[in-house]
């Protein structure tokens, strides 16, 4: 039996002069420039990296075409996840036309910067996430642990919609701290949902400086014990990583924190799960 591709299941790109990234404020100025495909591929060519999914930056339709068309040009772009507004009336005809492109797999909403903790259960968003779901795609949820609750009483109201939780849901671990307790009960009722599956990755910014395998192991750990390697994908969100690290120190600490592993639940992990929940092409 091959081995399943290794897959970096969380990186973005963006073009500045697009205009539509609201969120790159003098806090992120590091990272304040164009970052295309060129830019990555030295860092997966280094580690072995066979595909990545490449996930919306911006709240914009406009930059999920963009995506789509940057994945013609980097044919390691094995999947987008995008951006459509879950409260526009015409959203089923949008979705008709983006699923065109086989390429995109899913959708994000933002929503960890909407104040409303309660905004994706309204009866309006739910029947545009049913008509996600019935398109086979997929819902990359960005939360915090504010939305577990919400996010769990969603994916039990849309059972056919396959929801993947953004870097474990941001658990608060500046310096080291534990994430509580109130974090580790919400995600395990999430993980007793069949249909939700998470990912690693993004801690490294969460923890911030000084962050090691040490301050991590205590959110890696308990994911591993409640969804299980066949329901963990590994992602960089790179390059947002770069605020707090890098690429190749994200990969060292991830293999402090997952080496001990066997092989078979390392693969999962590193690819074989992205590719099954997205349904990758991994032929190329």
């Amino acid at each position: 039996m091959s081995k399943p591709a290794m897959i970096d299941a969380h990186q973005h790109f963006w073009q500045i002069a697009r205009g539509d990234y609201d969120w790159m404020t003098d806090e992120v100025a590091a990272i304040r420039h164009d970052i295309l495909p060129r830019d990555l591929e030295p860092h997966l060519r280094q580690h072995k990296i066979d595909g990545t999914v490449l996930v919306q930056a911006a709240g914009a339709v406009a930059e999920t075409e963009f995506m789509v068309s940057l994945s013609r040009q980097a044919h390691f772009i094995k999947g987008v996840v995008g951006w459509v507004d879950l409260e526009d009336a015409n959203v089923a005809a949008t979705l008709d036309r983006l699923t065109k492109n086989t390429v995109l797999k899913g959708i994000r909403p933002m929503l960890q910067d909407i104040e409303d903790t309660d905004w994706i259960l309204r009866p309006h968003v739910m029947e545009a996430l049913k008509q996600v779901a019935d398109r086979g795609l997929r819902l990359d949820a960005l939360v915090v642990p504010r939305h577990l609750d919400v996010l769990a009483a969603m994916a039990e109201c849309l059972p056919n919609l396959r929801i993947v939780i953004d870097h474990c849901a941001k658990p608060v671990i500046a310096g080291g701290v534990d994430p509580g307790n109130a974090w580790r009960d919400g995600m395990e009722r999430l993980a007793a949902l069949p249909n939700t599956y998470c990912k690693i990755s993004g801690l490294a910014n969460e923890a911030g400086p000084g962050w090691n395998a040490d301050w991590l192991s205590p959110v890696v750990n308990h994911v591993l014990s409640t969804f299980g390697a066949s329901r963990l994908m590994w992602g960089s969100d790179w390059p947002v990583l770069n605020l707090a690290g890098d690429y190749t120190r994200w990969r060292d600490v991830s293999t402090q924190l997952l080496g001990h592993l066997p092989a078979d639940a390392q693969a999962a992990i590193y690819g074989g799960t992205a590719t099954g929940f997205y349904g990758l092409d991994t032929t190329e």
